[in-house]
This record gives C-alpha cells, sequence and structure tokens, in this order.
C-alpha cells in the first residue's frame, strides 16, 4: 500500500468513526423531562413520570385521597382517584389516556378484577393499551390496585 492510499484509509477511518459517534439514537439524543403533579398526596423518592421523545414512562401509581393520604374506603373511588392521576399526568406531557400503550395493574384482590375494569374502559375513546392484571399481595398504603404504564404520544 502506497503513502497516499494509506492516508486516505486513515481519513475514512477517522471519519467513519466521528460519524458513528455523532448518530446516537433519536432515544439517547432525546432530553429526559421530569414531570410531578403539583399536589402529590404523599411525598416519596421517584418521579411520577419521566418524558423521553415522544414516550413517557409513568411511575406505579395508586389511588389516594389527597386530603388524608390513604385509600379512599369505597374501592370504586379508588380506581377513579387513580385513573384520574394518571389522566392529570399525562395531560402535563401533552397526551391523553388514548396515548398508553401498556398498563400493568397489580391488585391485592382479584376478586376486584369485574369492579376494576367496569371503571377502567370508562376512561379510553378509542381502543385500550396493552395490559396485565396481576394479583399481588398486600400493597402500599393499604391500596387495592397500583398502575404503572408506558404512553407513546400519537
Amino acid at each position: 500500500m502506497n503513502r497516499r492510499t494509506l492516508v486516505v484509509v486513515a481519513v475514512l477511518g477517522i471519519a467513519l468513526i466521528a460519524s458513528t459517534r455523532g448518530t446516537r439514537s433519536v432515544a439517547a439524543q432525546a432530553k429526559r423531562k421530569v414531570i410531578n403533579a403539583p399536589e402529590k398526596a404523599v411525598q416519596a423518592p421517584y418521579s411520577d413520570a419521566i418524558l423521553v421523545g415522544d414516550t413517557l414512562y409513568l411511575s406505579g401509581k395508586i389511588g389516594l385521597d389527597p386530603k388524608t393520604g390513604k385509600p379512599p374506603a369505597e374501592v370504586e373511588e379508588e380506581i377513579k382517584l387513580m385513573m384520574d392521576g394518571f389522566r392529570t399526568t399525562l395531560a402535563q406531557a401533552g397526551m391523553t389516556m388514548d396515548d398508553l400503550a401498556t398498563v400493568t395493574v397489580y391488585c391485592s384482590d382479584l376478586s376486584l378484577y369485574d369492579k376494576f375494569n367496569a371503571i377502567y374502559k370508562t376512561y379510553f375513546t378509542k381502543e385500550a393499551p396493552a395490559r396485565a392484571f396481576i394479583g399481588a399481595g398486600s400493597l402500599l398504603r393499604g391500596g387495592h390496585f397500583e398502575m404503572q404504564a408506558i404512553a407513546v404520544k400519537r
């Protein structure tokens, strides 16, 4: 190999390395934005949601009464508080419940499945997101349900 060919190969190699370093994935380049409800019922060391690009990662949420920090006596009200909390967090990111892509629900009493679904389905105007409904032991603060989700802006 002559000197000129060697220089061309070296320059191309450096250009290739530089270009791959500058072309990180869109997700890696996207800035993270923390979203927190201004009136959290319970202060805890986590964010309500993290927005990365068009994807919102929502932390687990329990249906707590903001005045008491505890689940209400009526399980239907607990479900509504939890779902309303998700709707509020999504709205802060410029999204709606219909932007939810996947949801995981943890439930301390699987006999509440039908009560949960009766309320849950009213929060969507389009098709419901993918979902897992998992039986769990006791949940924080005596809640019957905890839900976490991922939303993608449509």
